[in-house]
Parts: C-alpha cells; sequence; structure tokens
C-alpha cells in the first residue's frame, strides 16, 4: 500500500482524508496551527487534526510551510494529496514525492482558481459546478488536471448545502481516480488559460449587501454567505445579518426602503424587485425568524426607514 501525506485543514477536506485511510497508508497529517476560538479563547484543533488524532494519524502544524517542511521529507511518502489547506505550498515539497502532489479542489477548472470557489459560484448565479483532481504546480490553482465532475447548483443551495454536497462529490472522485494516479495510466490535461477566473478569498466588504444591485444579487449573496459569514445591512446604526429571504414583486421605490412588512418577512426595496427577509440575525443577538423579531418590536418604527 503506498504511503501518503495529506494536508488540509476544515471539515469540507474531511471525507479527502476518509478515503485516504481507506486506499492508502496515511502517515502525516499536514494541517494549520491550532487557533483560539470564541470569546473564550479556547485553544481548538482544526477539524482534520481531530480526525487525524482519531485515527492515530501524526500531525503536523507548521505556521509557515514555505520555511518549515523539513518533517514531511522524514516519511518520505510516495503522494501527497491536499485540499483547502489554506497555504501555498512550496516547490520543496511538490518535488518530495514520487508520484507527485495533487489537489482536490471545489470548482470545474480554470474557473474559480483560489480560495472560494463555492462561494463565488453561488454569487455569481452559476447554474453548476463541480470538482477538479489536478496535479500541483508552484502557482495557485493552475496545474494539469486529472479528472473533474460536475454538479447541479439548485436555486435553494447554500454556501454550506453545496459545501457538503461538493465535499462528498471529491471524496468520491478522488476514490475513482487514486488507482489512474497510483500505476501512472491517468491523463494529463493542460489548462485553458483564454478561460481562466479567479474566486479571491472573502473580505468584509463583500459581506455588505447593497440595495441598489437587483433582487436575484441579494438573494444570491445571503446564499452564497450561508452559513458563514453571513451577509449584513445596517438599520437605524446596528448591523443585521440576513441568513435566509426571497424574491417578491417588482418596485420602483428608492433601493434600501423598507417598503412592506408581513408577519413573518420584511421587504426592503431592491433596484429591480422587492426582497423579503425572514430569517435574521441582530447584533449581539442569536439567529431568530423575522416573525420572532418582529414580535418584539414596534413595526410603525420600521415603515419606510431606508436601510444601508
Amino acid at each position: 500500500m503506498i504511503k501518503t501525506v495529506f494536508m488540509g485543514t476544515p471539515e469540507f477536506a474531511g471525507p479527502i482524508l476518509d478515503t485516504l485511510i481507506k486506499n492508502t497508508e496515511v502517515v502525516l497529517v499536514v494541517t494549520q496551527p491550532d487557533k483560539y476560538v470564541g470569546r473564550k479563547k479556547v485553544l481548538t484543533y482544526s477539524p482534520i487534526k481531530e480526525r487525524a488524532t482519531k485515527n492515530n494519524i501524526p500531525v503536523f502544524q507548521p505556521v509557515k510551510i514555505k520555511e518549515d517542511y523539513e518533517e514531511i521529507k522524514k516519511y518520505n511518502p510516495d503522494l501527497i494529496v491536499t485540499c483547502a489547506y489554506g497555504q501555498i505550498v512550496p516547490k520543496e515539497v511538490l518535488d518530495i514525492p514520487r508520484l507527485g502532489c495533487i489537489n482536490v479542489h471545489a470548482s470545474l477548472l480554470p474557473k474559480y482558481r483560489g480560495g472560494a470557489p463555492i462561494h463565488h459560484a453561488i454569487l455569481n448565479g452559476d447554474s453548476k459546478t463541480g470538482i477538479t483532481i489536478m496535479y500541483m504546480d508552484t502557482h495557485m490553482d493552475t496545474g494539469d488536471m486529472i479528472a473533474s465532475k460536475s454538479i447541479s447548483i439548485l436555486d435553494t443551495d447554500t454556501l454550506g448545502t453545496l459545501r457538503d454536497k461538493l465535499s462528498s462529490l471529491g471524496a468520491e472522485l478522488l476514490e475513482e481516480t487514486l488507482p489512474s494516479i497510483i500505476s501512472g495510466s491517468n491523463q494529463r490535461v493542460k489548462q485553458n488559460e483564454s478561460e481562466v477566473s479567479y474566486a479571491y478569498t472573502i473580505k468584509r466588504e463583500d459581506e455588505h449587501l447593497d440595495f441598489n444591485k437587483k433582487a436575484i444579487d441579494i438573494y444570491n449573496q445571503v446564499r452564497a454567505l450561508n452559513p458563514e459569514p453571513l451577509a449584513h445591512f445596517i438599520l437605524n446604526g446596528e448591523e443585521f445579518k440576513v441568513i435566509e429571504g426571497y424574491i417578491g414583486s417588482d418596485t420602483e421605490l428608492y433601493p434600501g426602503t423598507i417598503c412592506d412588512i408581513k408577519k413573518d418577512a420584511i421587504g426592503i426595496a431592491t433596484s429591480d424587485k422587492v426582497y423579503y427577509i425572514t430569517k435574521i440575525k441582530p447584533f449581539g443577538k442569536k439567529e431568530m425568524l423575522v416573525r420572532d423579531y418582529l414580535n418584539g418590536i414596534k413595526k410603525e418604527d420600521l415603515k419606510a426607514v431606508i436601510v444601508k
């Protein structure tokens, strides 16, 4: 059985690690350093470290892999597999395994190279996405492709639901592809540089809802940022995070105007239609249905108010 090193960090990468444990001898797991989480600053393992520990696999957590990689060499792996590791892997590491380094990436390359491909697929209203398995090189997601598989993006999909689907799809495709990678019989397909697009990491400003946009753009943004970090708007100086909503009828009102208050939804005008919010998280509070939020305030105070 071949020896593999796995490099990954979030829960998304968990099924990939499970597949490698099932089909290879995973001799080492490389993941990001432990982090202090929450108000109480609890030192927390990454989901991949937790998985590795449960399976009695040694764990290596370099702060900067480009400077600290000698530990990997000690294990003399035949293959290195990465998935959402979170750092650029240097050439010195790529050159270690005889079968090369492969990456399980959550897009149909060359579309959406970068760290947030699932977010951007929903943000842009794409009808499909998928998984690409590729050889790694020294640039970001530019290596030769080995295999890919696509799935549809439903109108109801959020970042959370689509991420789960792609995680399972990645594990499935890796299991199908591993035998040819190990035997060296797999194909190597160059990426078409004319079709390249990028999916850069989501920034704070990407979370803010601009109601000057069309309702479909607001709808997609809310889904693309659910369950985290969540889209938001400002109402009377306070931040409200939006968890769920739907698109209503046409409007010619000023974008950002609260124009309709139902028993279970707040309607805000966009550049073309009303966007109804049904689930929110007011600042400093837990998420709640809009129905419950409205029961605790004077609805008259919201009428004709403009959100920012």
